[in-house]
């Protein structure tokens, strides 16, 4: 059986920090709920491109200052 090993982490809760705003700020100016923000930020949601999109935008960055894609390819899983 073959294990994907693609990542996604991004820095959403760096930015939000900095711009000094909560989740709940953060979560309706993007049009989503607070959990999934909270959930973003722990890296355990990969959001759409579309929301990728908005958040990025929302901070004024590209999409690749904030998601880091890292491709890892498959291993074989034990």
């Amino acid at each position: 059986m073959k294990k994907n090993t693609d990542t996604i982490v991004n820095k959403v809760y760096e930015y939000r920090v900095l711009r000094k705003m909560t989740q709940s700020e953060l979560a309706e100016v993007v049009g989503v709920s607070k959990q999934t923000i909270f959930v973003m930020e722990k890296n355990n949601y990969v959001p759409s491109l579309l929301l990728a999109y908005r958040i990025a935008n929302f901070f004024g960055v590209s999409i690749e200052e904030i998601f880091t894609y890292t491709e890892g390819g498959n291993k074989d899983a034990q």
